[in-house]
């Protein structure tokens, strides 16, 4: 199970739902490893490598269908890539292409179990701000680009947190100053991930394409660990171009931002004061020579495919509804794409759960809601170790405290909610997630934690750890959060 506490998670409160809702977040996160779909896009047969998969392709792909690489005249194959647990598609690659492989080098978060990787090898770095180990690993990427050729072949990995642990400075800025940029953005002020990247891949080695640039004229496959085909801000599906020329955030592949809109986020969210001077300095110059890749001139280079090897029907909420489904729950998506502070969401989905228990509307019982996308937490200037899939569970006790048929979970899929720190008895350094219910209020009064302070402070962890509620969990890719909701009847 890659829950490592069921026992202590199932052992208080409203046990039956609690059991309900361990298996249905573990069949979720089981569904979040990408090592499996990996397998399901490559193969071996004979000297013929072929990659392809209609499952994983974009819609409207001009290069739709199965490539096949002669591997006979294939000199060399490279797997590089960052992310969170993205070394299980690493260790995936090394059993497909066995001595076929060169080597390669993937930097991954704090924590990701790296074993099993024999011959690609790796950098653990720091996510959500970056450290000095993201321009150690950068550097050991960059090192395959030095002699490449067109007879090579090179397989690229992006997944989320790519954008931290894909971090390498341009001369001029130190690393300091995109951490203090990084924290103050996201952390202090609740910036989005995809506004604060607009401002990261302008002062960046690598981001935006500029990595791929120097592996030309190699052939290329780039491999995200998403739904390519999903368009989280508008109604329509993604199409190829429309996926390929909105992109912000998976570096490998263009990107569709200009060092004009760095200067108006930082203007929008009131940051530019505070914005370190070499950054504000490096985007007013905005030099020519360090635009991000666009479109356009991606489409010229060498032999590329493009695949997203974790399609949303086959991702952890539809198999965690699923499993709901099994267990006797109506299932319910409420959305895919929440993007809003996560104690506000926590009271809002608490408040409708306590409306279906009482009144059958708007939901009738017994019923599982879900929803996923990536909250946020805006902390300011305090320090505090928790996560916005905790801070969403804290926020709802209240609401539902004293009822007996509704429980409450959200955790992160990676099994890391937030940047860590965390330190006690027995627990992770960083939580996945919390599971509470109608009973938590009564449990912290009779214990003397205060879930008020916890919140007010957004130290969470400590909360939820001493209640026995936080989640202990194995760490993988992130596809974003799993939020679930029971209603019992």
């Amino acid at each position: 199970m890659r829950i490592k506490n069921a026992d202590t998670l199932t052992s208080h409160g409203n046990i039956k739902g609690r059991k309900d809702m361990v298996e249905i977040l573990e069949a979720g996160l089981q569904a979040g490893d990408p090592y499996v779909n990996l397998k399901k896009l490559i193969r071996i047969e004979g000297k013929t490598l072929y990659v392809g998969n209609p499952l994983f392709e974009c819609n409207a792909d001009p290069r739709a269908g199965i490539t096949e690489y002669n591997l006979d005249e294939i000199d060399r194959i490279y797997v590089v890539g960052a992310g969170k647990g993205i070394q299980r598609i690493a260790i995936a690659f090394e059993e497909v292409l066995g001595d076929y492989l060169t080597g390669g080098h993937v930097i991954c978060k704090y924590g990701d179990d790296t074993d099993e990787l024999k011959k690609i090898t790796y950098t653990h770095a720091a996510h959500p701000t970056p450290d000095e180990n993201c321009i150690v690993g950068c550097k050991k990427i960059l090192e395959f680009t030095k002699d490449i050729t067109e007879n090579d072949l090179v397989f690229t990995l992006a997944g989320n947190g790519v954008s931290a642990l894909l971090t390498y400075p341009v001369d001029g800025i130190s690393i300091q100053d995109v951490i203090d940029l990084t924290y103050m953005m996201q952390i202090e002020k609740g910036v989005p991930t995809v506004q604060l990247n607009t401002i990261r891949n302008h002062i960046d080695v690598m981001k935006s394409g500029r990595i791929t640039k120097k592996f030309q004229p190699a052939k290329m496959v780039h491999i995200v660990a998403i739904d390519v085909n999903t368009d989280y801000n508008t109604p329509t599906p993604h199409t190829y171009d429309s996926f390929m020329s909105k992109n912000i955030w998976l570096h490998f592949l263009p990107d569709s931002s200009y060092f004009k809109d760095a200067v108006d986020i930082l203007t929008h969210w009131d940051a530019w004061d505070k914005c370190p001077k070499s950054i504000k300095d490096y985007i007013l110059l905005a030099p020519e020579d360090n635009e991000t890749v666009k479109f356009d001139e991606f489409k010229t280079f060498n032999d590329f495919r493009v695949f997203g090897i974790m399609p949303n029907k086959i991702g952890p909420v539809p198999m965690a509804m699923e499993k709901a489904k099994e267990l006797g729950y109506n299932a319910v998506m409420l959305t895919d794409s929440h993007q809003c502070e996560a104690s506000q969401q926590g009271l809002f989905v608490g408040t409708m759960a306590l409306s279906s228990e009482r009144h059958n509307t708007p939901f009738v019982p017994p019923v599982a809601l879900f929803s996923t996308g990536e909250m946020v937490v805006t902390v300011g200037e305090g320090k505090c170790v928790g996560g916005r899939t905790q801070e969403y569970a804290l926020a709802s006790v209240f609401k539902i405290a004293g009822s007996e048929k509704i429980i409450m979970a959200a955790c992160d899929t990676d099994g890391t909610d937030g940047p860590g720190g965390f330190i006690a008895d027995d627990a992770p350094k960083c939580l996945s997630g919390a599971i509470v219910d109608g009973y938590t209020v009564a449990e912290a009064k009779e214990q003397n934690v205060d879930i008020r302070a916890g919140l007010k402070s957004h130290n969470t962890s400590a909360v939820h750890w001493a209640l026995k509620n936080g989640i202990y969990a194995t760490q993988s890719i992130s596809v974003l959060d799993l939020n679930v909701t029971l209603i019992m009847k």
